[in-house]
């Protein structure tokens, strides 16, 4: 069980979970990135009366599929279950898990919220409506031998543990779901099955649910589309790009609309305005498990816009050099330049500014 900030739930997850050791030999894994709420310690104190209660606590790393990825590679049983430790998802489910894993011969069991059996309490309608576009597009990007599973983003799954090891060290742990992840990089190889999951409402904490988790999203369907060749930061820095892109083509025009600036004294501004927008959401997207905040923050954008020098200036130059002596386009001239600067801009600031490979 993943966690972070789940004190007022997961006591009640664990005490009904330990009711299953009359049936399996049981272990309880929670891996929990340092809640400040006092999550860890609670566990902690829980598994000082149950043995079969483990607790990992990470500092300094963070994120659901690189927990639910650590929690599996410390599992020490033949089956794993993965289930959300919030109360949503019901641990009588785990039996029904467990027991269809094993009879049926699968590789892995998905308990679905779409399922036709499924109820769903714990969804708002809008969150039920992005939930189902999300896996209608993760089913078109997976093979089509998993056409029949009906939620790719399913937080609960149970699989035998053998069989996936070494399909679960290569699951990217910057995707936006673990299953669909897996799922992926499995290529078609699983024998995986749904069961109806009835999804609780939650009882206290909020939803992880963020602007970054869609951006997740998108980034692993491309990354899939690619397959899986381009790296899953180059796809997502190439989009910002593509944002920046934007930003300095608009810029760029006002600033010669409204300013009366000539085009060679308008770009400096407009390349300055948009790598600072391209900066920004990168911090807050991109490599969002390594944010900046605060003076770090304002330092990151000084490393960055010092990284980004060398590319500016060519972009500058060879834009002005377009627009001298090939196309007065300002547009063409501009995009000519942005091509210079994006592989430099990736590799050294991933590198230099948020110290990242």
């Amino acid at each position: 069980m993943p966690s972070f900030n789940e004190r007022g739930t997961i006591e009640h997850v664990i005490r009904q979970l330990l009711v299953l050791r009359q049936l399996f030999l049981l272990e309880v894994l929670v891996v929990d990135d340092d809640s400040p709420d006092g999550t860890a310690e609670l566990v902690r104190q829980l598994a000082r009366q149950e043995p079969c209660l483990k607790l990992i606590r990470r500092v300094g790393r963070s994120g659901l599929a690189s927990a639910i990825k650590e929690g599996l590679l410390n599992a020490t049983g033949d089956v794993a279950l993965v289930m959300d430790s919030d109360g949503q998802h019901e641990p009588a489910s785990v039996q029904r898990a467990v027991t269809t894993l094993l009879e049926g011969k699968w590789d892995l069991v998905v308990g679905s919220r779409f399922h036709p059996e499924a109820e769903i309490q714990g969804l708002s309608n809008r969150r039920e409506l992005g939930s189902s576009w999300a896996n209608a597009s993760a089913r078109l990007s997976l093979p089509g031998v998993y056409a029949e599973l009906s939620d790719y983003m399913s937080g609960f799954f149970a699989l035998q543990l053998d069989p996936i090891l070494p399909l679960l060290r290569a699951v990217d742990v910057n995707g936006f779901k673990f299953l669909y992840e897996l799922l992926a990089v499995s290529r078609g190889r699983l024998k995986a099955v749904d069961i109806p999951l009835n999804f609780q409402p939650r009882s206290c904490g909020s939803s992880k649910l963020d602007l970054a988790i869609f951006w997740d999203f998108l980034i692993s369907i491309l990354h899939t589309y690619s397959l899986r060749l381009v790296p899953r930061r180059a796809i997502s820095f190439a989009l910002v790009g593509a944002s920046g892109v934007v930003v300095q083509l608009v810029v760029c025009q006002l600033l010669m609309a409204w300013a009366a600036m000539s085009f060679s004294h308008a770009l400096p501004f407009a390349v300055v305005v948009s790598a600072s927008s391209n900066y920004l959401i990168n911090n807050a997207l991109t490599f969002r498990f390594q944010r900046l905040q605060g003076a770090a923050l304002l330092r990151g954008l000084f490393k960055f816009l010092l990284v980004s020098s060398l590319p500016v200036l060519a972009n500058v130059g060879l834009a002005s050099a377009f627009y001298d002596f090939v196309s007065r386009d300002a547009i063409w001239a501009q995009l000519a330049g942005i091509l210079v600067v994006f592989v430099w801009n990736y590799a050294a600031s991933s590198r230099l500014v948020w110290n990242t490979p």
